[in-house]
């Protein structure tokens, strides 16, 4: 029987454009799925040069795969994972591999990293970054586990992954749930960044008036630049999409905004490390604040605000803009790397922040030309605790500060809600503040609950009788 080089566990649209992907890159791969009109579906795509197998069958399927087995699973996060664990149990040996390529979340990884452990099997947690698309043509990819066994996937994971100067956006991560909790933070950053979108969006269109042609111009614009990202490409080719009946599409959309909870993760995730995101746990709250709509539409006629008139240049507001977006967009940046940083040390990862810069530069959603400045940072100093204490970055940023100050200042004068913004800004002034007025909080902590305080003068905790 023909031996297949890895398998797939779920053909849908991530797992059968990855299996094809695979397939491309001359791997022998198997797929399965319980759902036959899937199977059916993989087997109409396949072509004379694939060596593809595809079955509902569980043993058929792990039976064609090499040993030791390497097999991923492509199925929703929670007990979907779980189930397909347990039904490929029965079939498989010591020594085999399972990966899960979802969102799962990190805790559930390590959970199923320890238990398989203990039967010599082994787990990877691999968070796969770039949609359908870039499963089917080079997506990012974020893999966690053992160590040794990575050299069972590496060859494949190399050759299917997106490519930067000629290197593969993939790498080793870390131990146990390391890839998962990578990918997590990825999704933080996206968030965030995508919030700084919406509001420069709006800013440009409800508070400076400028016209949708110009504003879907400007992203275009931008994307040429040091703004180079994904999300600015995007933008810029979605707002220049026309409905039926001519007008623009974005201008139907619902404000309504949906989420899978990664985001949400990644900022309870923050709190319990002490690891200030702010800008994503804005991104977090606007979404939700986005699904209070009935209510947003009755406090619209009652909490009203009548901007004063005020002539604008375009050309020089938009200017501003840019360079507040990328003061800002790097502050997302740093906010999720400082958070690796943090959880590395404490869940024991052993991250290597520029390896992550490094495969986060093509493939996956967030990928942008400032992550090659985070690569060099790191490069420069492997110790790096924040990027914004970079020689080269902390010039570049603060030579923006002026411009973002000013855009703030603009958006709360027109009433524009702009919390990714100003709470990017405000991350800024308080890791730069020598002194933060924190010692406040200390005395009233002691005043109320006898807490205690710290002292600059001398060592030791201190209590004081205030009343």
């Amino acid at each position: 029987m023909e031996l297949y080089d890895f398998g797939i566990v779920g053909l849908g649209v991530m797992g059968r454009n990855l299996l094809l992907n695979m397939a491309d890159n001359k791997f022998a791969v198997a797929g399965l799925d319980l759902d036959a009109a899937k199977v059916e579906s993989l087997e109409n795509e396949i072509n004379d040069t694939h060596q593809v197998k595809a079955t509902t069958q569980v043993a058929e399927f792990t039976q064609a795969i090499r040993k030791p087995r390497a097999i991923m699973l492509l199925v929703p996060a929670g007990k979907p994972v779980d189930g397909a664990i347990n039904s490929l149990l029965p079939h498989l040996e010591e020594g085999d591999i399972i990966i899960d390529g979802g969102n799962s979340y990190f805790p559930d990884t390590d959970r199923r990293f320890l238990e398989l452990s203990q039967k010599n099997i082994h787990f990877f947690g691999m968070g796969i970054s770039g949609g359908e698309k870039g499963a089917r043509f080079g997506p990012s990819l974020m893999p966690g586990g053992d160590k040794g066994a990575y050299e069972r996937l590496r060859p494949i994971f190399e050759a299917v992954s997106a490519k930067v100067n000629g290197e593969p956006c993939v790498a080793y991560l870390g131990n146990g749930s390391a890839g998962n909790y990578v990918k997590m933070v990825h999704n933080g950053i996206e968030y965030g960044i995508m919030q700084l979108i919406a509001e420069t969006y709006d800013l440009m269109k409800r508070g400076f008036g400028i016209d949708d042609e110009k504003i879907q111009q400007t992203f275009v614009q931008w994307n040429n630049t040091e703004l180079q990202s994904f999300l600015v490409e995007i933008t810029g080719e979605i707002l220049n999409k026309f409905d039926e009946d001519g007008q623009r599409l974005v201008n139907v959309i619902s404000d309504w905004a949906k989420s899978k909870g990664t985001g949400k993760w990644t900022s309870q995730n923050a709190m319990d490390l002490q690891a200030p995101v702010p800008v994503i746990d804005a991104a977090v709250t606007m979404r939700d604040m986005s699904k209070f709509k009935p209510e947003r539409v009755q406090a619209a006629k009652k909490l009203n605000w009548t901007p004063a008139e005020k002539n604008i240049d375009e050309d020089q507001v938009i200017g501003q803009l840019k360079d507040a977006f990328y003061f800002a967009m790097l502050n997302t940046y740093a906010q999720g790397l400082a958070q690796l940083t943090i959880a590395s040390e404490t869940y024991n990862y052993g991250l290597n922040l520029e390896e992550v810069a490094k495969i986060w530069r093509g493939g996956c959603i967030i990928r942008a030309a400032a992550l090659e400045d985070f690569r060099q940072a790191y490069s420069r100093d492997a110790s790096l605790r924040n990027i914004l204490l970079d020689d080269t970055i902390a010039k570049d940023i603060s030579s923006r500060q002026a411009n973002t100050r000013e855009i703030v200042k603009q958006a709360v004068e027109h009433g524009i809600p702009f919390a990714a913004y100003m709470n990017a800004l405000a991350y800024f002034d308080s890791y730069r503040s020598e002194r933060m007025p924190t010692n406040i909080i200390q005395a009233q902590r002691d005043y109320f609950g006898a807490h205690t305080y710290e002292r600059i003068d001398r060592e030791g905790s201190f209590h004081t009788q205030w009343d």
